[in-house]
């Protein structure tokens, strides 16, 4: 798996893949420095005049839900319908579905219409998604919807499930990163705390993925990402704040080496 990592990881500095982001202006600018920090190209178009022009450009898209607005709405869907014609693999985010009815019909039009390749979440958005009761007041996943070592079986069979009903590999973010198609799941255990004190690490990750997905893998782009960014906020870790983790997080992203990830990287299958 290592090896795979280290040839997407060239491919991207080699190729240098345009990066098609629909996201929210909270972590606009630390998504687009991911993507150039991993060597692939950012372009944050969001017009709804000219978002199906510019995905038809691109090598991967990623939408996120995040401090939605109606233009960025409308730009959402007609950037998944060009993605999904044009056979361009893309990834969303479905950032607040569980405190917002808006949001929530969005992503399930987006998932319905648009065919993702990648539905990403945390628990409690992935659980609503899926149909499932929640507990969750706001964005941030609910302690009792978390997916734990003692869960774990569990929540990758209710992924596995959604993933055979959508046709899409289903990422659920946390403390454990749970990756499920049909048939396979994998926990990614690396990050640290500071991850969940930076606002906007969660659209990193979705960008990040996006940037392995234009090697057009969904469930290779979905569990590298996870571990990527995992990776990065391990090295990033510092006494100082995060402002400073902010930085070396950036940092950790652009100069990661095969030793590191050989070192770090924690994937398991699930059974």
């Amino acid at each position: 798996m290592i090896n795979r990592l280290a040839a997407l990881k060239r491919q991207i500095k080699q190729n240098r893949p345009l990066i098609h982001c629909i996201t929210n202006p909270i972590s606009i600018n630390d998504c687009a420095n991911a993507v150039l920090a991993l060597g692939a190209r950012p372009i944050m178009a969001e017009h709804p005049k000219e978002v199906c022009a510019i995905t038809k450009t691109a090598q991967a898209l990623a939408v996120n839900l995040g401090n939605i607005t109606d233009a960025r709405m409308e730009s959402i869907l007609l950037a998944g319908e060009t993605a999904a014609a044009q056979h361009i693999p893309h990834i969303i985010d479905a950032v607040g579905v569980t405190c917002s009815p808006l949001r929530m019909e969005l992503a399930r039009d987006y998932i319905r219409e648009c065919k993702p390749w990648i539905i990403k979440g945390n628990s409690s958005e992935i659980k609503a998604l899926a149909g499932r009761t929640v507990h969750a007041p706001g964005i941030d996943a609910a302690d009792g919807d978390k997916v734990t070592p003692r869960n774990l079986a569990a929540w990758a069979d209710l992924a596995k499930n959604y993933a055979l009903e959508t046709g899409a590999v289903i990422l659920v973010t946390g403390k454990i990163d749970l990756i499920c198609t049909a048939e396979k799941a994998y926990a990614v255990q690396n990050g640290c705390a500071m991850l969940s004190e930076l606002t906007g690490t969660g659209c990193m990750l979705n960008v990040i993925t996006a940037s392995f997905l234009a090697g057009k893998d969904a469930l290779a782009a979905a569990v590298f990402g996870a571990a990527v960014l995992g990776i990065a906020g391990e090295l990033a870790q510092t006494p100082k704040g995060t402002g400073t983790f902010r930085q070396n997080l950036l940092d950790g992203l652009y100069t990661m080496t095969e030793d590191a990830l050989r070192e770090k990287m924690n994937i398991g299958a699930v059974q």
